[in-house]
């Protein structure tokens, strides 16, 4: 089952890769940009769901009030009123639900280089796991081996039957990214004076893209709604699990979550631009004055027809 979503998202990322003259970072970011693209409509769904469910909120609290006690019959009242209003709770979870194994499959393809994007068969991947591992016992269960794989074929620390190959294949793809290899992994170390590894860029940019964008989401969800609970601890709790992860995997899975935090934030940002609270409640206000008055109209229509039937037949 894994595999029927990992083999063509990985397929895919090949393809732009090689569409950018084997760029990987640029095809990473092409494929990130066209996967979120695809994602608007969920994220639209989810926002008017969002809003439907706070447009509603005074006729819950009304309910809550009107009911007591009464936990069964506020909910048979409450599924009432979500069915006449065109809300749903749960509306915003199935975007969530198929958003997440699209999320884990790219960030599995990415760390599976040698299968996913060069193409490499299993029989080669083993013995050059094989060879890899001799050197570096303590790296055998490692979730994020291929990269560092590829990194000790190019630099020439390993060899084993069928190199020439693989190195015939990775020579399609360009692993690098502004002089940062990406087949790499950021080793921090607190003496950061004496230390420093340009690696380390990759989870500071995965940091910036994080807070930077919670940082704009966070001031215009405040602005369409001034009553939204404070987030400021949820604000700098991601960028900071970005930069810890970040450290702890390969370049290549840093730099796709650098890539998705700023690319889903964007986004996100033009979904709250367009569908924002208080557009889409004034929306739904002018929508249903608008129906009152075609309901006042119809009224009217209905009382000139009768004065007029009864003129006539006076």
């Amino acid at each position: 089952m894994v595999e029927i979503l990992l083999k063509p998202l990985g397929w895919i990322l090949r393809e732009f890769s090689l569409l950018f003259g084997g760029n990987f970072a640029a095809g990473v970011f092409a494929f990130t940009v066209v996967v979120n693209a695809i994602m608007i409509p969920l994220n639209i769904k989810t926002q008017k769901s969002t809003v439907g469910q706070m447009r509603i909120r005074p006729k819950l609290d009304a309910l809550k009030a009107k009911c007591g006690d009464d936990r069964q019959k506020f909910a048979t009242e409450q599924q009432k009123l979500m069915q006449d209003e065109g809300v749903s709770m749960s509306g915003g979870c199935l975007p969530l639900l198929i958003r997440m194994p699209i999320m884990f499959g790219i960030y599995a393809v990415v760390l599976s280089p040698l299968k996913y994007i060069a193409g490499i068969s299993a029989e080669h991947i083993t013995a050059a796991t094989n060879a890899f591992n001799a050197i570096n016992p303590n790296m055998a269960k490692n979730a994020y081996l291929q990269p560092q794989i590829i990194n000790a074929i190019n630099n020439g620390s390993i060899n084993f039957n069928g190199i020439e190959s693989v190195k015939q294949s990775l020579s399609k793809f360009n692993f690098s990214f502004l002089g940062i290899d990406l087949t790499g992994k950021p080793e921090f170390n607190v003496d950061i004076a004496n230390h420093f590894n340009i690696n380390w860029l990759i989870p500071i940019m995965a940091f910036a893209a994080a807070m930077l964008t919670s940082i704009i989401t966070m001031k215009m969800q405040k602005r369409a709604n001034p009553d939204s609970p404070n987030m400021t601890g949820l604000m700098l709790t991601t960028p900071l699990i970005s930069l810890i992860i970040g450290f702890t995997v390969s370049c290549a899975a840093g730099f796709y979550w650098a890539c998705s935090s700023l690319v889903s934030g964007i986004i996100q940002v033009i979904v709250l631009y367009f569908y924002g609270p208080n557009k889409m409640i004034a929306a739904e206000q002018k929508k249903e004055l608008y129906k009152v008055y075609k309901d006042q109209e119809k009224i009217k229509e209905n009382k000139n027809a009768k004065t007029e039937d009864t003129f006539i037949k006076e």
